[in-house]
């Protein structure tokens, strides 16, 4: 079954006081590689996200975000009395010697150290929630990548047919192919002195250089393999293009030994419909 590697999902959920929203894109490319944009409070979940991650999408340039959008009452800094009384005593003291009158309260109030923030602390709860919420928008991700798969899947169904058909046209052009190198030779040879025997021998020899009858048979078993491996639950994009390059030797020799005028279209049709199976193999999963 083919997998695209382009996809996207997105899944939202509302936590206690905050809406935590999860986009997951990626496209095509040979390893892979994330990007991943996560608020400060789940930092310490990095390396964990990205292990997620990479098991379940496997391969792809893959840019992760999670939003977190607080939707009730924010915590507010609080006041450290301690030090607020302490500057406070401090200024009165100045006050008295130096014979200064000011609100010494709002003095005190602007300086350092005074309002403090608490470090909000992730509860395992929330972690929870969060990783729900990030499997609901891979695994959208995921059924974006298998509709995208099968739009491929029909596309190399395709192109295999129309190189399998091609391939089928090539035996009726063979026959004339060596009746036609024969021709020549024997145009060539018209008013040449040779030994006829050894002339045959040559024939045979040259003949059995353009015989093509193993790269047909390579190549037909190399197109019944793509359409298995297209077929396989446990699919490989990386194996079909693999699969492509040996297609293509079998291709390039049929075109190298054709001799032939319309043995040559055919390969340069069979040509064409590989480079756009190629095209579209490199966003196989």
């Amino acid at each position: 079954m083919v997998l695209s590697m382009t996809g996207y999902g997105k899944a939202v959920a509302q936590l206690s006081g905050k809406k935590i929203t999860v986009e997951v894109r990626s496209l095509n490319s040979k390893q892979t590689d994330i990007n991943i944009r996560i608020p400060q409070l789940y930092r310490e979940k990095e390396l964990e996200v990205r292990d997620m991650i990479a098991k379940e999408l496997k391969r792809g340039k893959i840019d992760f975000s999670i939003y977190a959008e607080s939707t009730g009452i924010e915590e507010v800094p609080v006041i450290n009395k301690q030090i607020v009384l302490s500057y406070i005593k401090q200024l009165q003291e100045i006050k008295e010697e130096t014979n200064i009158h000011g609100d010494a309260l709002s003095v005190a109030m602007r300086m350092p150290d005074v309002l403090k923030v608490e470090r909000a602390e992730l509860s395992s709860e929330e972690w929870a929630s969060v990783v729900a919420v990030i499997e609901e928008a891979m695994s959208k991700l995921n059924e974006f990548r298998k509709q995208e798969g099968d739009s491929l899947m029909v596309d190399f169904s395709e192109r295999i047919a129309s190189v399998k058909q091609l391939l089928l046209q090539v035996p009726q052009f063979e026959e004339e192919r060596i009746v036609t190198v024969k021709a020549r030779f024997d145009k060539n040879l018209d008013n040449v002195k040779f030994d006829k025997d050894r002339f045959e021998q040559e024939l045979i020899f040259y003949l059995e250089k353009l015989d093509i009858n193993e790269e047909k048979v390579r190549l037909a078993n190399h197109l019944d393999y793509f359409v298995e491996v297209m077929n396989d639950e446990d699919f490989s994009g990386k194996k079909l293009g693999f699969i492509c390059q040996e297609i293509g030797r079998e291709i390039n020799t049929l075109g190298s030994k054709a001799n032939h005028a319309e043995l040559q279209k055919i390969v340069v049709q069979m040509k064409e419909e590989l480079e756009r199976m190629k095209e579209q193999v490199l966003n196989a999963l």
